[in-house]
């Protein structure tokens, strides 16, 4: 059932890979940033363990970053892991602290398409990589 999985272009995979890499980048920069600039709990509104979890982050994008560019499947799967983390933390913050929605907040809609485009292409792309 999952063999035409195994036939994803060489290509399609180093793109996505890419393409993915350079978001955890950003991702990294944005919570280093917050980091240095306000410490480790740059959100006076969050509750700790969630400025916790952001500020951890900086180490996280960056290591599954890493694990991306050096071919291993653990950087696809803690990329997983992350997005799918973040977007449910974002996602509390927004509704839950805040009591926002989805239309006022250009910045979880941007982490809704990517969180899309890791999980939605992992299984194509973990198959190419090593352990």
């Amino acid at each position: 059932m999952t063999e035409w999985m195994h036939h994803a272009p060489r290509w399609t995979v180093i793109s996505v890979c890419v393409i993915a890499t350079v978001l955890l980048f950003v991702g990294a920069f944005a919570h280093v940033t917050d980091l240095l600039s306000h410490g480790p709990h740059p959100y006076d509104w969050a509750p700790g363990w969630l400025n916790l979890y952001w500020s951890s982050l900086a180490l996280f994008d960056t290591l599954a970053a890493v694990l991306l560019i050096q071919g291993k499947r653990r950087g696809t799967d803690l990329a997983c892991v992350i997005m799918t983390t973040d977007l449910a933390a974002n996602w509390y913050a927004v509704y839950g602290i805040q009591h926002g929605n989805l239309a006022t907040q250009p910045g979880l809609r941007r982490l809704a398409v990517l969180a899309a485009l890791v999980l939605g292409t992992a299984p194509f792309i973990r198959r190419h990589l090593t352990n």
